[in-house]
């Protein structure tokens, strides 16, 4: 981010949410190599799975305050 968008809520909104999705991603990409192991670790795979699931509430929160409200 360069010193122009920090003054722009929408370029932060948006590297917000680049940076959730890409987290999101990473997440699933740990969980599914934990659970491929000899002995996956299910403690450890349901706090990431809990994780991942918060992510997604919020990057959806986060594409909602891009729409605009319409009133039909």
């Amino acid at each position: 981010m360069n010193d122009d968008d920090s003054n722009d809520p929408e370029a932060r909104l948006e590297a917000r949410l680049h940076a959730l999705t890409q987290e999101h991603a990473d997440l699933g990409v740990a969980v599914d190599a934990i659970a491929v192991s000899p002995v996956p670790d299910m403690m450890v795979i349901a706090r990431l799975k809990r994780k991942k699931l918060s992510l997604k509430d919020e990057i959806e929160r986060l594409k909602d305050q891009q729409t605009p409200d319409i009133i039909a």
